[in-house]
């Protein structure tokens, strides 16, 4: 891949350009809000529309093979699609709380010590309520937790 084709790749997040914000811009004000908002709605619908390709799939792959193995091997892929299903109709619900969070002006900054969050890691992950300071210290807790 040429270098310019690499670099233009990398600047795009998600098929959107990276947030520049103004000098003295406020952080989390109505044009960064209004950029996450489009990032939000676009992933969203992405995964709207996984879902309806799942629901095509399967009814278009759906046969009652009479060879048990074959029969089997259709349940378990079915199975794993619909798993994966409900990690996106979760994923969803996050993001339209998310979406609220933006609504009413409360989207971007830490539930835990209330710091900004900052841009690059929202951009990284939308849907991010924590920064990254306290993310590590709950996965540090989480794993002494589980041992």
């Amino acid at each position: 891949m040429p270098t310019q084709a690499k670099q233009q790749q990398n600047q795009t997040i998600s098929g959107f350009e990276p947030y520049v914000s103004k000098p003295g811009e406020e952080y989390m004000g109505a044009p960064m809000r209004a950029h996450f908002t489009k990032i939000l709605n676009k992933w969203k619908q992405d995964l709207m529309q996984e879902v309806d390709r799942t629901v095509d799939h399967m009814k278009d792959e759906a046969a009652n093979f009479p060879d048990p193995a074959d029969r089997a091997s259709q349940e378990e892929e079915f199975a794993l699609e619909l798993r994966a299903r409900d990690r996106e109709r979760k994923l969803i619900k996050k993001i339209d709380k998310t979406l609220e969070l933006i609504q009413d002006e409360e989207y971007g900054w830490c539930e835990s010590c209330g710091i900004e969050i900052g841009v690059k890691r929202l951009e990284a992950r939308p849907t991010a309520d924590l920064c990254i300071d306290c993310k590590t210290l709950a996965e540090i807790k989480e794993k002494q937790v589980g041992k």
